[in-house]
């Protein structure tokens, strides 16, 4: 699992660590004594945070918020020397509520009891290639959309892996050459739709997170080459050739990223 822990006393982040080690020891984990630092490392979905509720900068109520707001399916566990911070810790729907100080079988029993479980890659429904030309698949065959601008607005939020898009930056993206008026939102609502549409057709619910006017995927949901890759994935590595997503404009940036990462690997081999 990809775990975080967040925690401005370094004894109590190396303890976290060091159980982590024991009770997941196939994941990826970082430790955090800044919170203000999480904000600016929020570069794909977290599936379990670990966070000091009194911390100086920001607290971890405050973070936790943040973390869900880009990532929804992320669970929070809360970590604290006080019980009356619990109510709060509830009415964020916390994953869970551990009180310091706590043991190894406290976090391992946490992450048994996950509000939102993990999902194995290999059973998830929706297979993507971003590597060349994009392309959806369900069940080994190719998801067709009633609209071209439906399936690059699905290939749009992939690329987030997962981040919440406000209707600005879809617009931006998906319709450049048309103003940000009620017509063009209408447009992108409807695109929305039709991947929303499409995937229950197909028996696949709630790969679209929708919060507060924003627009975001469900990762859990996908078997991605370019999410693999990014974790490691052998396999993933040996299929990138140095193409991404070639049929959209708004892919050049990670396109850059990708050769440049692609570049530093080789070279350092």
């Amino acid at each position: 699992m990809y775990i975080i822990g967040v925690d401005d006393r370094t004894t109590v982040v190396t303890m976290l660590e060091h159980m982590l080690e024991k009770i997941d020891p196939d994941g990826e984990h970082r430790f955090y004594t800044d919170s203000l630092q999480v904000i600016n490392e929020l570069d794909k979905p977290i599936e379990v945070a670990f966070l000091d509720v009194e911390m100086s900068g920001m607290d971890g109520i405050q973070l936790a918020k943040k973390i869900v707001k880009r990532y929804p399916f992320c669970n929070i566990i809360f970590l604290t020397g006080y019980s009356e911070y619990m109510e709060t810790a509830f009415d964020m729907h916390a994953s869970s509520y551990l009180l310091k100080p706590f043991s190894e079988k406290k976090v391992r029993d946490a992450l048994q009891h996950l509000r939102n479980k993990p999902v194995s890659i290999g059973s998830r429904p929706v297979k993507v290639n971003c590597f060349g030309s994009f392309e959806v698949f369900v069940n080994d065959e190719p998801v067709k959309f009633k609209r071209q601008k439906s399936k690059e607005t699905l290939a749009y939020l992939i690329d987030r892996r997962g981040a919440l898009c406000n209707m600005d930056m879809l617009i931006g993206n998906i319709e450049p050459d048309r103003p940000p008026d009620d017509s063009t939102k209408s447009k992108i609502r409807v695109y929305i739709g039709d991947i929303i549409m499409t995937f229950y057709a197909l028996g696949i619910e709630n790969l679209i997170v929708k919060s507060s006017g924003t627009f975001g995927i469900n990762t859990r949901l996908l078997d991605c080459d370019y999410y693999r890759y990014l974790d490691g994935d052998p396999y993933a590595i040996s299929r990138y050739t140095g193409e991404y997503m070639t049929q959209y404009c708004f892919a050049e940036e990670t396109r850059a990223f990708l050769e440049m990462k692609y570049y530093d690997e080789q070279k350092a081999n």
